[in-house]
């Protein structure tokens, strides 16, 4: 009896793992690929970098705009012939809507950075909905188009969040792979060697157009980055730009490979803050 139920035991054990091999993911890690894979059929709709074949960087400035800093910025943008992405908090729109306006005729693009930067992760349904809501007519009102992208404040977004807000407005979410943590106010040199030292291609730089030590770190910075080969595009058009990633990439062995959120894989950053205003 003890052979003929050892015997059962194994076909039983075999049998088990044929249906196990045989089983689908289940539909939460099904759910889990598509959020962090783009694909031709299934783009992403969160992008913290691109994977571009040419030294192309997007560079990025919250919170604006400010009625003494953003008009400097824009000065130094046009005498360099960079284009740049303003995400603009609504409040600050409805206050000075022609340096939007202005920032918007120059070619620069304009994102939806919530009406008055809550952490929009810890918000009702209807609470994200009207932050949004705002900003897009004053975005709007101040340029005459509505915005393609949203940057959540802190960058703080649930993916529950991330697919009704995509769905509703539209909207990429653009997070970023550089973090100077100026909005902590190192001072001018130390924002400058931080971008220097971690933008590569493909890289969205996180600034602030709302600190003079931003503004301070930008001319020097530009001209680092124009030295170093890089070349300047809006987030719209770098996502433009995304070519396709091989199917197996072949890191150097010193490198540790990691996907962003777009599915696109790089080495490995210094780490940076979700936490940047």
């Amino acid at each position: 009896m003890s052979a003929y139920r050892s015997l059962f035991f194994c076909f039983a054990t075999l049998i088990s793992l044929a249906l196990g091999l045989g089983a689908e993911p289940t539909p939460a890690k099904r759910g889990a690929a598509r959020e962090i894979r783009a694909t031709p059929d299934e783009p992403g709709i969160t992008f913290n970098s691109v994977h571009v074949d040419s030294p192309y960087i997007a560079m990025t400035f919250d919170d604006g705009p400010s009625a003494v800093l953003t008009p400097k910025l824009l000065d130094l943008l046009a005498a360099h012939h960079i284009k740049a992405t303003f995400f603009v908090i609504g409040e600050n729109v409805a206050e000075h809507p022609e340096i939007v306006s202005r920032a918007a005729r120059e070619g620069h693009e304009i994102g939806n950075h919530s009406w008055s930067h809550p952490n929009l992760g810890k918000m009702s349904d209807e609470s994200v909905r009207r932050q949004l809501r705002q900003t897009d007519d004053a975005i709007k009102s101040a340029t005459g188009n509505r915005p393609t992208l949203m940057r959540p404040p802190y960058g703080s977004i649930t993916a529950r969040e991330k697919r009704w807000i995509h769905d509703e407005f539209g909207y990429d979410i653009i997070l970023w792979d550089v973090d100077p943590y100026d909005w902590k106010r190192p001072g001018p040199a130390v924002v400058r060697a931080r971008i220097l030292k971690e933008t590569r291609p493909g890289s969205i730089v996180l600034s602030h157009d709302i600190h003079p030590g931003t503004i301070e770190a930008m001319p020097s910075t530009f001209d680092e980055l124009e030295a170093k080969g890089f070349k300047f595009v809006t987030v719209s058009e770098l996502i433009r730009m995304a070519a396709a990633r091989p199917s197996h990439p072949s890191p150097q062995p010193s490198e540790s490979v990691s996907p962003n959120a777009a599915g696109f894989a790089f080495p490995t950053p210094s780490p940076t803050s979700s936490q940047a205003r």
